[in-house]
């Protein structure tokens, strides 16, 4: 990595203040990258779209490209057309556009049924404004029928109007390269950026995989298994595998790599301290 314009971070709203005082100093730090964006995750069914749209503004304001994800279901179009509004004023150029989860008991409403409808919407509505990234899964969509079905919902966003792929978070390369070439056979040469989680805490590490269906190998699981609670060597040993991990995707032609923070700095400053960036 030596260009200026390849790494992107991801953020999310915090909920308090101490939160948000604690996200400006890490963004502060993370800075020093030159970050091509820095995205802000959205709440599904309004939990935390305030908070979303608030960030925007403060990474906005501190100079840099502030990116809001923005979620579609339980919403309308009416409530989509105003949001879009709200990011044009403040001066955003980027959205992430996504499906979302509704919270339990949130019921089915909203107007649209997927992110392809969504990207569709956007572009419908305010033309090339915005550019547009999409979610994309090299090990496959948790709620996905197949692979191929999987394959088809990535394919539908990009002729809905997307213009990049940010994946979910994997440790197996073959996975992400896998799926560009499928994509690259079935005509779309459209930008995937692999989707990169430090492994700083592995009981969090291991609760959000199989929340969410990443896949973390047998023999990652055991390795951190067996060092307990020494977090300094779990940090070692997930700082190696993630090293390791970008520098096979930079060789094998990834376009960028947008890191997963999870609101702290330390672990994706020392994956890009090991690249020879930070």
């Amino acid at each position: 990595m030596t260009t200026s314009s390849s790494l992107s971070l991801e953020f999310f709203p915090p909920k308090t203040p101490e939160g948000a005082e604690k996200l400006r100093a890490v963004r502060s730090k993370l800075y020093a990258l030159a970050p091509e964006f820095c995205s802000v995750t959205f709440g599904a069914g309004g939990s935390t779209q305030e908070g979303t749209l608030d960030t925007v503004r403060e990474i906005l304001a501190e100079g840099h490209a502030g990116v809001p994800h923005l979620s579609c279901i339980g919403q309308t179009h009416d409530s989509i057309r105003q949001r879009l509004a709200r990011y044009r004023e403040a001066g955003v150029r980027r959205i992430v556009a996504l499906r979302g989860d509704l919270p339990s008991g949130y019921g089915l409403g909203g107007e649209f049924r997927y992110a392809s409808d969504l990207v569709a919407f956007i572009r419908a509505e305010t033309g090339d404004h915005f550019q547009l990234a999409v979610a994309a899964y090299p090990e496959m969509h948790p709620q996905a029928r197949s692979p191929q079905t999987d394959l088809d919902a990535f394919i539908a966003k990009v002729q809905a109007g997307a213009d990049v792929g940010i994946t979910q978070y994997f440790f197996n390369a073959d996975g992400y390269f896998r799926l560009v070439d499928e994509l690259r056979r079935r005509g779309i040469d459209t930008p995937v950026v692999p989707g990169i989680m430090p492994i700083t805490n592995s009981t969090q590490l291991l609760r959000f995989s199989d929340a969410c269906g990443a896949e973390v190998p047998r023999w990652i699981r055991q390795r951190l298994e067996s060092f307990g609670d020494d977090s300094a060597a779990i940090k070692d040993f997930g700082a190696d595998v993630v090293t390791a991990l970008c520098q096979r995707l930079q060789a094998g032609g990834a376009p960028s790599l947008h890191f997963y923070t999870l609101n702290q700095s330390v672990g994706t400053l020392e994956v890009l301290r090991r690249l020879g960036v930070a």
